[in-house]
Order: structure tokens, then C-alpha cells, then sequence
């Protein structure tokens, strides 16, 4: 089962920081997301989601492959993968994987102008080695998944990073 967490942070920089972190820690190993998205609330108020999964891309290429494919069956692979790209990335773009889009800008409307949030869709993780690595950005718990105890120490982790800054 896989445990949401999201985490504010004063700024947008600080939110890509912890991101490369994690993008970090998962090529490690030590953590499995299922989904990540740095969530914005501009200076007017505008919340804007700003997505780790590229699904348009992915779309793109898998429908290239297979338009070519078939394409080759009727002698015009090269219309075939351009359809075929067209038709997958249209199919990306309006695929929604992990955590709701509606759900993350309701916390994003939970942010003051400015302020930034990660949130994440965790698989795995081995504790040990990530909360040292997370906590040292420092942040606020705005909801988790996790129970109680996991998410007391979570939260006392980044205060106490947040108390040394």
C-alpha cells in the first residue's frame, strides 16, 4: 500500500531541491514513488501543478512504435508513426496518473502566495536513509497517509531542521 505525504516549503526553489533529492534517492533505491508533483500558489493566487510524469512524451513515443508497426501492414509506416504519435500523445496528455489533480489544488489553495509544496505518492522507502536526506530541507507536514508515529517523527524531523536554520 502506498502512503501520500505532502510537504510545504517557503519557496518554489526549495520544493525542486527536494525533488532532485528524491529523484536522487530513487535511482538509490531507497525510495519508490508512485507519483511526485511540486505544487505552486503564484503571487495572485493562482495554484499550478507542476507534474514529475511526463505522460504526453511517453504517449508520443509508445504510439509512434505502434503506428509504425502497424503502418508497415499497409506499406506507409511513416504515416502510421505519425498518426500513431499524434493519437499517443493526445492519450498522454489526458491521462491522469497517481494523485488527483483536484485533490493536489485543494492543498494548493492551503499555501500562501509564493510558498511551494511536494507531494508524493511513496511505494516503498527505507526510512533510515531518506528522512535524513528530506528533513534537511526543513518544511511543514500539510497531510499524510502515514500513522501517527510515522508522521509525529516526520514532522519532527523537518522542525528540527527548521529550528537550525
Amino acid at each position: 500500500m502506498s502512503n501520500l505525504v505532502a510537504i510545504a516549503y517557503p519557496d518554489v526553489n526549495t520544493a525542486q531541491e527536494v525533488m532532485g533529492t528524491l529523484g536522487r534517492l530513487q535511482v538509490e533505491r531507497s525510495i519508490e514513488l508512485e507519483d511526485a508533483v511540486i505544487v505552486t500558489r503564484e503571487g495572485d493566487g493562482k495554484v499550478k501543478l507542476h507534474q514529475a510524469r511526463n505522460t504526453t512524451g511517453a504517449g508520443a513515443a509508445g504510439g509512434a512504435m505502434w503506428g509504425g508497426l502497424i503502418g508497415l501492414l499497409f506499406l506507409a509506416p511513416l504515416l502510421g508513426m505519425a498518426v500513431g504519435a499524434a493519437s499517443g500523445a493526445i492519450t498522454g496528455k489526458l491521462t491522469d496518473v497517481g494523485v488527483d489533480d483536484s485533490f493536489l489544488k485543494e492543498l494548493g489553495e492551503k499555501l500562501e502566495p509564493g510558498m511551494a509544496a511536494v507531494i508524493v505518492l511513496v511505494h516503498r522507502s527505507t526510512r533510515d536513509k531518506v528522512l535524513p536526506e528530506i528533513s534537511r530541507y526543513g518544511g511543514t507536514v500539510l497531510q499524510s497517509s502515514l500513522d501517527d508515529a510515522a508522521e509525529t517523527r516526520l514532522s519532527e524531523a523537518l522542525q528540527a531542521q527548521g529550528a537550525t536554520d
